[in-house]
C-alpha cells in the first residue's frame, strides 16, 4: 500500500485526488460540500465517500492538505512607496497564496487604521524602506498598528535596521510578530521568497487553527499551504520541471472560479522584440495575479461592468439583454448551471471574458516613447508573447465542452498590440481538478508530480 490522499479544502467544495505513488496513477477524484463552519470532517467524509464507491476502500500511507476554505487567507499589505516597497509586499502576499483586501501605502492615518480594522485581515505584512534607508514611516505605522484594536498575526519584511524595534512595538499588543528578510533590501530589487515562506508558516500555525481546519489534524498528516499557493507550486514544476522529469518550459494559468480568475505565468517575461528599455518592479519568475471582480456566481455583475456586457454578447452572438439576465440568474443562484444552448453560450462567454481581461492586467505592456533619436518602447511588465503553453482550471473550463474557446481569451490581439498576451499558445486542461493537488505532492515527490501532471492535463487543440 503506497497510496496518497491529497485534500483541497476548497470555499465551496471540499475536492481529493488518491494517487497510487508505485504505479504513478490517479486512483480517483471525488469532492463534498465545504463544511467549515460545522465540522470539516462531514465535507471531507462525503467526498470520501464518493471517493470509495469508484475505487472501493484505500487506505493511504500519507495525506496532504491545502485550504482556501472561510475566505482563504486574507491579507493587507502595508509598505511605503505604492509602486515600490508597498508593491513588493503585495506582490510576496499573492506568491504566497493570499487574498489581497488592501493595500498601503506611505504613513498610515487614522482613516487607514479603521479601514484596516473593518477589513478584519488573517495577516499583516508590514513592510517600508530599504535597508538602511528609510525609518521613519515603518516605525510610524507600526505604532498605530499596536493600537488595532484585535489581535492580528504580523509578518514584518521592511528596513533591517529598525526590524528589531518594529517588532518590539508590535509584540506590545500582538501575540504573533514574525520577521524576515525585506521585500525590497535595495532600490527596485525584489526579495519576496523569504516573506512568503513566512506567511506560510503563520497560515498553518495560526490560520488553520482559527478557521476551523485544525479539526481535520486527526486524518490528515500535515496541512501544507492556501490552495492558490499550491496552484502556483504545480505551475512551476509544470514549467520547470523536478530535479529529473524535465517540464514544459514556459507558461501560463487560468483558473476561472466563482468569485475570482487567478492567473499565474512562469516566465522571465523579459522583451522579446529589440530597442525595448524595462521599466518598473523587476517581475517575479513565478507570478499570480488575482482578480477579484472577474467570477462566474458571485462576481458576475462585477464581470458584466469589467468586460462589459457587449463583449460578452459578441463572444455568445446573443443579445445584451440575454447576457444580464444569465448574470443576475447566477449571481443570484450561485449553483444554477445552463439549461439551454443560449445559457451555454453566455457560460461560456462570461468565462472568455474572465480569460481576456485578466490575462490584459497579468501580462506586461509596451509604452511608445519618443527621443531625439525617434521613437522607442518601454516595457512595463511581463513580456509572455512568446508562452507556447496554457493551462485552463476551474469549473467552467473543465465543464465546458469547447474549453479552448475560453481559452482563446488569453491570445494576443492585433487591436492592443501593445498588451503582450502570448501569440501561438497551445491549450492544456486540467479536467480532473488535480493542480492544487499536484502542488501538494510536488512538495515530497516532485518528478512524480510533474510526469503525473503530463499525463493527465489534456492537450486541446
Amino acid at each position: 500500500m503506497n497510496n496518497v490522499l491529497l485534500i483541497d479544502f476548497g470555499s465551496t467544495y471540499t475536492k481529493i485526488t488518491a494517487v497510487d505513488i508505485d504505479s504513478e496513477t490517479i486512483l480517483g477524484t471525488a469532492r463534498g460540500i465545504t463544511t467549515v463552519t460545522t465540522d470539516i470532517m462531514d465535507g471531507l467524509n462525503q467526498a470520501l465517500e464518493e471517493l470509495f464507491q469508484k475505487t472501493g476502500k484505500l487506505e493511504f500511507c500519507k495525506v496532504l492538505g491545502c485550504s482556501s476554505a472561510a475566505g482563504g487567507l486574507k491579507m493587507v499589505a502595508v509598505g511605503l512607496v505604492p509602486e515600490l516597497t508597498a508593491e513588493a509586499a503585495k506582490r510576496a502576499a499573492l506568491g504566497a497564496g493570499a487574498k489581497i483586501l488592501g493595500v498601503f501605502g506611505n504613513e498610515l492615518s487614522e482613516y487607514e487604521i479603521e479601514e484596516i480594522t473593518n477589513l478584519q485581515p488573517d495577516i499583516i505584512l508590514l513592510a517600508g524602506g530599504t535597508d538602511g534607508g528609510n525609518k521613519e514611516v515603518i516605525l510610524h505605522n507600526a505604532k498605530l498598528l499596536k493600537d488595532l484594536g484585535r489581535d492580528v498575526p504580523f509578518v514584518v519584511a521592511g528596513n533591517k535596521s529598525v526590524t528589531p524595534t518594529v517588532v518590539k512595538i508590535l509584540s506590545e499588543t500582538m501575540s504573533e510578530v514574525r520577521h524576515t528578510e525585506n521585500v525590497m533590501p535595495k532600490l527596485n530589487e525584489l526579495n519576496i521568497l523569504p516573506a512568503r515562506e513566512t506567511i506560510r508558516e503563520v497560515f498553518l500555525k495560526k490560520i488553520v487553527e482559527a478557521k476551523g481546519l485544525n479539526r481535520a489534524n486527526n486524518f490528515v498528516n500535515k496541512m501544507v499551504m492556501p490552495t492558490p499557493a499550491a496552484v502556483l507550486t504545480a505551475a512551476e514544476l509544470l514549467s520547470t520541471g523536478g530535479p529529473h522529469e524535465p517540464g514544459l518550459g514556459d507558461l501560463m494559468v487560468v483558473d476561472i472560479g466563482g468569485a475570482t480568475t487567478d492567473v499565474y505565468s512562469i516566465a522571465k517575461g523579459e522583451p522579446t522584440k529589440t530597442n525595448v528599455a524595462v521599466r518598473g518592479l523587476p517581475e517575479p519568475f513565478a507570478k499570480r495575479t488575482v482578480e477579484g471582480d472577474l467570477g462566474m456566481r458571485y462576481s458576475a455583475g462585477a464581470l458584466l461592468k469589467a468586460a462589459g456586457a457587449k463583449l460578452i454578447a459578441e463572444y455568445a452572438e446573443v443579445s445584451e439583454d440575454e447576457v444580464a439576465d444569465y448574470a443576475d440568474r447566477v449571481s443570484g443562484d450561485i449553483e444554477y448551471l445552463p439549461q439551454n444552448e443560449l445559457e451555454e453560450k453566455v457560460e461560456g462567454a462570461m468565462g472568455r471574458a474572465c480569460t481576456s481581461v485578466s490575462a490584459d492586467r497579468h501580462v506586461g505592456q509596451l509604452e511608445t516613447v519618443y527621443t531625439l533619436f525617434g521613437s522607442a518602447f518601454v516595457q512595463v511588465g511581463k513580456d509572455l508573447t512568446a508562452v507556447k503553453t496554457v493551462v485552463g482550471t476551474g469549473g467552467v473550463i473543465i465543464n465546458n465542452l469547447k474549453p479552448e474557446e475560453i481559452l482563446k481569451g488569453i491570445m494576443f490581439e492585433q487591436s492592443a498590440p501593445h498588451i503582450l498576451k502570448p501569440q501561438e499558445p497551445e491549450y492544456f486542461i486540467d479536467s480532473d481538478y488535480i493542480l492544487a493537488s499536484m502542488g501538494l505532492l510536488g512538495g515530497e515527490y516532485p518528478d512524480l508530480a510533474v510526469r503525473i501532471m503530463k499525463k493527465y492535463i489534456m492537450r486541446r487543440e
